[in-house]
């Protein structure tokens, strides 16, 4: 078993919080208050929300079907967050909604 020494440790926290700290600040030493981000910066900001969404649904999705009960539960938590969604209008409700319905199917009435 590998261990890392004391100093180690400290480096690698450093490290790690030092890129997290860049990535986070990074885009507002790059796009100061008063300018304007370049056109290709905000169509993108537009469009990868919804890629994002787009490619967790797929990710979430891609097993199921193999899956012993053909992708029920999935589908029946699919169509619950679509309704929650379209009556809450509100992302965090959405999720932690989507998420216990899932997680009380799975647990309760899909079980193997």
């Amino acid at each position: 078993m590998l261990c890392m020494t004391v100093t180690e440790s400290i480096i690698t926290i450093a490290i790690v919080a030092g890129a997290t700290m860049l990535t986070r600040f990074l885009p507002f030493f790059i796009f100061p208050e008063g300018r304007q981000a370049p056109a290709y910066i905000r169509y993108l900001g537009t469009v990868l929300p919804f890629a994002v969404i787009g490619l967790l649904v797929v990710y979430c999705l891609k097993d199921a079907v193999f899956a012993d009960t053909h992708a029920l539960p999935e589908l029946l938590a699919l169509g619950f967050i679509l309704v929650l969604h379209f009556i809450k209008h509100n992302a965090l409700i959405t999720i932690l909604g989507g998420t216990i319905f899932y997680m009380v199917l799975v647990q309760n009435f899909f079980t193997a």
